[in-house]
Order: structure tokens, then sequence, then C-alpha cells
């Protein structure tokens, strides 16, 4: 073979080296834009699920389940206004802070996500306040684009 044929193969061999890594890495950018997605749904859930105020109460359950479906949406369907009765009459503050959180497992639509939170809490004759740690598993869903949070549980 001559020179120009082997320059020409190693040209070849190149091109389309770089085109396969262009690929991999367009490909790595869209899965971690997706995971991020996933990841940040499950992060306002568990601050939704963890700021909650007495005068606010009705809004803060409505956006709950404006980001809710699945399992988790059936846990508070029919049981909104007994939850926000109790939260004013108690007259409970709670308010959020994500601590951290990362996806756990990935698998198509679903993403499992843990987040860690905190919720500092103040009740109206101060013998409760102060803060509560909690550690959470959010299953997120996509269902044509709308990714909304189909199961919460606590992790000990």
């Amino acid at each position: 073979m001559s020179l120009i044929g082997v320059v020409a193969v190693l040209v070849v061999a190149l091109v389309a080296a770089g085109i396969v890594l262009l690929f991999d890495r367009n490909s790595a950018n869209e899965r971690d834009a997706r995971r991020g997605q996933f990841d940040q749904v499950a992060r306002q859930t568990v601050l939704n699920l963890t700021t909650i105020k007495p005068d606010t109460a009705k809004e803060d359950v409505d956006r709950i389940l404006a980001g809710a479906s699945g399992e988790f949406k059936s846990e508070f369907d029919g049981r909104q206004d007994p939850f926000v009765s109790v939260v004013k009459e108690a007259g409970v503050t709670t308010v959020g802070k994500i601590i951290e959180s990362g996806v756990q497992s990935e698998d198509g639509d679903t993403a499992r996500v843990l987040v860690a939170a905190r919720a500092d809490v103040s009740t109206p004759d101060n013998s409760q306040n102060g803060p509560r740690d909690f550690r959470m598993r959010v299953t997120v869903t996509d269902a044509d684009g709308t990714m909304t949070a189909s199961k919460v549980e606590f992790v000990p």
C-alpha cells in the first residue's frame, strides 16, 4: 500500500472516531440534563412537603398535588380538607430547606431520587420549635414530557 493510501485510511479512521466521540458526548449531555430534571422535581416535591404554613395551608397542599401523580397523589386524594384543617387548628409552621439530593437510579421514564431536607418547625406555644431532618426517596415519573412525583418514601 502506498503512503497516500495509508494516510487516507488514517484520515478516515480519525474522522470516524471524532464522529463517534461527538455523538457520545451529546448523549452524555442529554442524559445529564434529564437526570438534572428528575433531581429538580424531587427537590421541589420535598420542599413543598416540608413548607406548610397555617395561613397558606390550602395553597400549600394544592402545590403538592399539582406536582403529584400515581401512588403519591392517591395518598392525598380526599384528604386535603382534613389536612388543611389540622394545620390551621394546630398553627404549626414548617419551612423546608433542601440539604442534598441525587439520582439513585433511573429506568426509562422513571427515576428514584434521594433527598435530604430540614424543616424548621414553629409552634404557637414554642413547645416543639426546632429543626427536623428528613431523608426521602422520591420516585419521579415522566409522562409525555411532564415530570411528577409518583411516590414518596421516608428513608431511615
